[in-house]
């Protein structure tokens, strides 16, 4: 049969025969919801992938618009009644679009600055300190006051605005590449430190250590500057994403742990896929499966863990965000709210349509700015909705996108950041 996918992983023709195009996923589909559009959905990409898979259409210019669309959020995977593995499909199609679709110059040089920066942390300070005096010398007002932004393509008017509010010593702060516990140690914990988590989340990590030591962990975080190959993964840059995944299956197989913990949901995601990831390749299949196996997110583990430290109560209303890769790619849920309502005084409440995503998606707020802007704004509605004294979330691409469009005066925190302030007794703003 001709086929128009390379012979480089295409699509299996069973998991497309999954799919019985009953229409189950598109309530949860964030581009069908802001589209209304039959190709941007998951029934509808599927059937895309299928005319490709015969023949039918090419993988052209048009397929690939279709796919980039996707933000990968996986809720269609838990709606599905048909178990369709919907994951399987896009991860395979979409470095076939990377490898077989010619992009715009313009989309190229774009893509190819993202991929040059987000996930090389000293490069990523260095780019943060040029947004620090961009927002502090007040020239951000001063291009805002005079209409500059609205002029400028929607790409880099998204990138100007998701700029996080750092400080210096902020930025120059390291994570301790060692802490132990009070008392005995109950696991030998190695923590990944991240990209632009460490970079612009160092305070989640430091949040998330102290709250490991306290709890019994001894913890370890490489000091390398080891990006996990995430983003590349979820964008299908696939020869790039494997081989970060092996250097850093090196970098933690190096410090013997029981535990390797992600506080970053897209990166815990794609952790927890290397094993899946590197299946057909000898030298790489054992020991990506065994890495695998060892990953929790952070409130995953600390859900497992019997409470040590006391908790300190936290008077405070909290909506809680899933973020979509810890929520439909991790399958963890409950544990998080599990966590959060360990801690005394502390009110959780409901969000309407917790399922639908934020528009973070990775990259995809920079290269699909004009539909990331209107989820976001609907997700900032519906979190405002429930008058919430803080809002957590457990992805630093969430905690950016929701940040961006929710009221100025409520906080964005990690789940991990209200747990560390109830165990020391402090105010977690």
């Amino acid at each position: 049969m001709s086929t128009s996918f390379d012979a480089r992983r295409p699509p299996q023709r069973e998991v497309l025969d999954d799919c019985v195009h009953c229409g189950f996923c598109l309530p949860t589909c964030p581009t069908y919801a802001v589209t209304g559009t039959e190709t941007e959905s998951p029934r509808g990409r599927i059937y895309l992938m299928d005319l490709a898979a015969q023949g039918t259409i090419g993988v052209d210019e048009a397929f690939g618009e279709h796919i980039d669309s996707c933000l990968g959020c996986l809720a269609c995977v838990t709606a599905c009644p048909s178990g369709v593995q919907y994951d399987r499909l896009i991860e395979s199609v979409r470095p076939q679009v990377e490898r077989n679709v010619t992009r715009s110059r313009a989309d190229r040089l774009f893509r190819g600055l993202v991929f040059a920066l987000f996930p090389y942390p000293n490069r990523l300070r260095v780019a943060a300190l040029g947004g620090l005096v961009y927002q502090r010398s007040g020239l951000r007002a001063l291009v805002r006051r005079l209409g500059l932004l609205d002029r400028l393509p929607a790409r880099l008017r998204a990138l100007e605005s998701l700029l996080p509010p750092v400080t210096v010593r902020a930025l120059l702060a390291r994570t301790p590449e060692r802490t132990r516990p009070p008392g005995a140690a109950r696991l030998r914990v190695g923590l990944l430190a991240g990209c632009a988590q460490r970079v612009f989340f160092g305070d989640v990590n430091a949040a998330t250590v102290r709250v490991l030591a306290a709890e019994g962990c001894d913890v370890l975080v490489p000091r390398d500057v080891q990006c996990c190959g995430a983003l590349s993964v979820h964008a299908g840059r696939e020869d790039e994403g494997l081989a970060r995944a092996r250097a850093t299956i090196e970098m933690f197989e190096r410090h013997r742990l029981d535990v390797v913990v992600a506080n970053v949901a897209g990166c815990g995601s794609t952790l927890k896929e290397y094993g899946a990831l590197l299946a057909d390749d000898p030298a790489w299949a054992e020991r990506a499966a065994a890495f695998s196996a060892t990953v929790r997110d952070v409130t995953e583990l600390l859900a497992e863990l019997t409470p040590q430290a006391p908790r300190h109560p936290v008077a405070a209303r909290v909506a809680y965000h899933d973020a979509c890769h810890l929520a439909n790619a991790q399958r963890v849920r409950e544990q998080p709210r599990a966590v959060l309502r360990a801690i005394p005084g502390l009110q959780l409440q409901d969000v309407a349509e917790a399922e639908l995503c934020c528009g973070s998606a990775g990259i995809y707020n920079l290269v699909q700015p004009v539909t990331a802007e209107e989820l976001g704004q609907r997700k900032a509605a519906n979190l405002e909705a429930v008058a919430p004294d803080v809002v957590v979330t457990a992805n630093a691409g969430c905690l950016l996108q929701i940040r961006r469009f929710l009221d100025a005066g409520i906080p964005v925190l990690h789940p991990v950041q209200l747990v560390d302030a109830s165990i020391r007794g402090c105010d977690p703003v």
